[in-house]
């Protein structure tokens, strides 16, 4: 508008310079506005390309239902190793790279940490077409651990994470030493509870609509106690960086299958299977329940009762430990990192205790 005001039809030379300056100074405001909304609101492509890890990325190149993929993972060594490897499995609406400080811990505890971002998630391949399946990821990450040459580790599982990781300890109990758990989902069947089952296009029209707002939310509410900090914010744009970029429909409908798999096969009628000893480090203001959005009020109000069902769950897992943390969330390594760093190397101590 104010360009127009200063041409006019025979525009002489101080009108012209008016102009350019003007140009100039809008093309400035337009590129620093720019900046800003980019610095605020992150673009990333669909794996995750433009978002820097605390640690180096590799790639694990294999094929798996006839398909060529890659999984990202980090490998941490240890200064002074004690000889023992430790595997971070992420939940649904994380990442690797959301084990930054846990990472730390382990490694300068003596541990090597193996950090892989799952297939679908993060900065791993999201193929077009794929059987999700806890025993598929499982078998991935087991053949991620032969290429590296390792066979024994503790499997620690956050969240979907921890579904994994239960299924991974029953499929491979003679390799895995020790099973952390980092208040895991599927502590319960939300099917059998009354949650409408949805379908994956559902899922998908939900996914869809994912902004930042939305993941911020949602964590507040049902991750943080309803607390929130500047260091969750990271996360939350790590996540709505993807949905705004170019693969957001990819990213989409992956997320939507894995949704279905969380949704379609709990691990909650096998814990009495678990002979290995187990940590249990739960959250007991978590109320996460997957599908609870699509449930009607009265069955919401049953589902992710965090006190009662890690109780039941340490009931039912023969060598359980339980550590709960009376005002956290679901992600108590990031809502309070020393307290429960501090109760997970206690804990990992005490496992290797004889019983």
């Amino acid at each position: 508008m104010h360009l127009a005001a200063v041409r006019s039809k025979r525009p002489g030379a101080a009108a012209r310079a008016i102009a350019r300056l003007a140009f100039a100074c809008a093309t400035l405001f337009f590129a620093v506005s720019c900046l800003a909304a980019t610095s605020e609101e992150p673009v990333y492509g669909p794996e995750l390309e433009g978002f820097d890890y605390p640690e180096p990325v590799h790639q694990f190149q294999f094929v798996s239902q006839g398909v060529s993929l890659h999984m990202a993972y980090m490998d941490v060594v240890a200064a002074t190793p004690n000889g023992r490897t430790v595997v971070l499995l992420h939940g649904k609406n994380f990442c690797a790279a959301n084990w930054e400080g846990t990472i730390k811990v382990l490694s300068s505890a003596g541990y090597r940490v193996i950090a892989p971002d799952q297939i679908g998630f993060c900065k791993s391949s999201k193929p077009a077409h794929y059987q999700y399946s806890f025993q598929q990821l499982a078998r991935n990450t087991r053949a991620l651990l032969d290429t590296l040459g390792v066979k024994q580790v503790i499997v620690m599982g956050h969240s979907t994470g921890g579904m994994l990781a239960l299924r991974y300890a029953l499929m491979y109990a003679t390799q895995t030493e020790r099973l952390v758990l980092v208040d895991p989902i599927g502590l319960e069947d939300w099917k059998a509870k009354g949650v409408p089952s949805p379908s994956v296009d559902d899922w998908y029209a939900r996914e869809l609509q994912t902004t930042a707002a939305r993941i911020r939310n949602y964590e507040q509410a049902t991750y943080y106690a309803h607390q929130w900090k500047p260091e969750y914010e990271g996360p939350v744009q790590m996540l709505a960086g993807m949905y705004r970029g170019p693969g957001r429909e990819l990213v989409a409908w992956n997320s939507a299958l894995l949704y279905d798999m969380i949704f379609t096969q709990p691990v909650v009628y096998e814990f009495g299977l678990i002979q290995t000893p187990t940590l249990l480090l739960i959250g007991d203001r978590d109320t996460t329940a997957i599908g609870k959005d699509f449930a009607p009020p009265e069955v919401q109000g049953r589902l992710g009762n965090y006190p009662e069902l890690a109780k039941l769950a340490a009931q039912r897992i023969a060598h359980a430990t339980l550590v709960e943390f009376p005002d956290l969330g679901h992600a108590p390594q990031i809502q309070d990192p020393v307290a429960f760093h501090a109760a997970l190397l206690e804990g990992l101590r005490q496992l290797d205790q004889p019983h």
